[in-house]
């Protein structure tokens, strides 16, 4: 079953698009469980582009009833996206890898991956976080990976065939993008699982330019599938199995463990503390059962990946390295302003999701959060895009506002090659500073240009994509229409307003009149 139309270019559902924040759209009724939301329904990119394949699709069509349910599409879809990816990455695999200076850079094909296999040891057969990396010193004596990464690139190097250096740096590569492949697959069938009404959002994921150009630059798309399927457990209200992958998530990268924050407010509103209980035990459980072991064999190991990130300076693709590379000079306490920034934003995601007239989507927080963590950053790599791209599609799931984005994410990418083409090689081609701080402005404004979306989507729930229908929070588990038990700000003043409005009087004449209170029931 399909949803019915609506007309983005109207406006917001009920009295206009300046009318600002209405309480009654906590009141809609909520859409059928089996109605699936079809994007080129109600989206005018999807339906354009729907053409190509016959248009939209009719009132009468069974979607979801053949054999082509959404996840299986979106399989295919990520493995065609994947397979491309790894034809992007073709002149690089055949030479450029190989080939000392700028190369790899001038075919945009750049991987961390192949460079790590003999740079970290696993050629030499070392097992990371236990054995120290040859010829190595200061924060860098071992894999500076979170711990389930270096599990990850451990097995890669297990199914490694022998061979020479370049055959097995190949093959390294190989079975590292077949898994990664897996991951993406994983986290596409995940997001298709969150929105239970709208699994078609998940194409936004699964047919990403961002995913093609980015997908096995580094090993991101694990921890980008364990969080995924993270808030799919969610959604599900399974807040133990939500947090467990949460756990296991931010032992593969930093990132995941911000998702907690989110959950932390909007299950305050709620007095969902129980769950969020579950929840937070899971996520240290799962994070202890893989790292402990890896602290108890060799803790400096372990604390290699937090000693190299505290310890890192202004760094490609951030904000701080503009400032640093204009002034001419780091800044001395770049931690600190991190941290204070970190803090500040975070607090007002925080009261806006406290005050916002209607309590925030869990997607939309989680989003916000984590674009504010990619842009205060000290670096910002290309696959860091990876992060937010499944946000995205569930917070602000319409393909003109994504798309946007991943363009400029796009421009990013190829502006950053460029320019690490312009710098190491001696013919100096591609982008120099200037053009390069351009780039960076780039990723900065269209990261921005999605979260003022997302905010406004939060103060005006009439504008949420998601909700326009009668949807509260689709990916929210037990906070879908949950009733509110804490806020503040705005969310304080209307509850308190349509509190008064049961007394409020008929008419002028009444204003002044004592409201008349419901006699108490005589006691048996």
């Amino acid at each position: 079953m399909t949803s019915s139309d609506r007309d983005e270019t109207a406006g917001p559902v009920g009295s206009g698009a300046a009318a600002g924040p209405s309480p009654a759209a906590v009141a809609t009724a909520a859409p059928a469980a089996d109605t699936v939301v079809v994007p080129a329904d109600e989206d005018p990119v999807a339906a354009a582009g729907s053409e190509v394949i016959g248009g939209p699709p009719g009132r009468r069509a069974l979607l979801g009833v053949s054999w082509w349910i959404p996840a299986r599409f979106l399989a295919l879809a990520v493995i065609v996206v994947s397979v491309l990816g790894m034809v992007q990455k073709l002149p690089c695999y055949e030479q450029a890898w190989f080939q000392p200076g700028s190369p790899q850079y001038i075919h945009a094909c750049y991987s961390d991956i192949p460079h790590l296999y003999s740079g970290r040891g696993f050629a030499a057969g070392l097992h990371p976080y236990v054995d120290r990396i040859p010829g190595s010193s200061g924060d860098l004596q071992y894999l500076e990976y979170p711990v389930l990464t270096g599990l990850f690139m451990q097995v890669a190097a297990w199914l490694t065939p022998g061979g020479n250096q370049q055959s097995q740096e190949q093959w390294f590569w190989a079975i590292n993008a077949g898994l990664l492949m897996a991951c993406a697959v994983v986290a596409a069938v995940a997001l298709s699982r969150t929105h239970r009404r709208r699994p078609w959002d998940a194409v936004l994921f699964a047919l990403s330019p961002v995913l093609l150009l980015n997908g096995t630059v580094n090993w991101d798309l694990l921890a980008v599938a364990l969080a995924a399927v993270a808030m799919a457990w969610w959604a599900r209200s399974r807040p133990g199995w939500a947090g467990v992958f949460i756990g296991l998530a931010t032992a593969a990268k930093l990132y995941p463990v911000l998702l907690i924050g989110p959950l932390l407010v909007l299950c305050w509103r709620a007095g969902k503390w129980r769950e969020f209980r579950l929840m937070l035990g899971g996520a240290v459980g799962s994070w202890l059962l893989v790292d402990l072991p890896v602290m108890l064999a060799n803790w400096q190991g372990w604390s290699t990946f937090y000693v190299f990130s505290k310890h890192r300076g202004e760094d490609y693709g951030s904000v701080w390295l503009i400032l640093m590379q204009t002034r001419g000079v780091g800044l001395a306490d770049l931690d600190v302003y991190i941290g204070v920034l970190m803090v500040l934003g975070c607090a007002a995601i925080a009261w806006l999701g406290l005050s916002a007239p209607r309590r925030p989507r869990f997607a939309q927080l989680a989003f916000l959060v984590v674009a504010l963590f990619v842009l205060v950053n000290k670096v910002y790599s290309p696959q860091y895009a990876l992060w937010l791209l499944p946000l995205a599609a569930l917070a602000r799931p319409r393909w003109r506002d994504v798309l946007i984005w991943q363009g400029c994410e796009v421009l990013y990418t190829l502006g950053i090659w460029s320019h690490l083409g312009f710098v190491t090689g001696p013919k100096q081609h591609g982008i120099g500073e200037a053009w390069y701080h351009f780039a960076i402005g780039l990723h900065l404004i269209g990261t921005l240009y999605l979260v003022t979306l997302v905010v406004r989507d939060v103060l005006y729930p009439d504008r949420d994509p998601v909700r326009w229908d009668g949807s509260d929070d689709p990916s929210g588990g037990v906070l879908d229409r949950a009733p509110d038990v804490f806020v503040l700000g705005t969310a304080r003043r209307l509850r308190e307003e349509e509190t008064y409005a049961a007394y409020a009087p008929a008419g002028p004449e009444q204003w002044l009149d004592e409201p008349e209170l419901p006699e108490p029931a005589e006691r048996p």
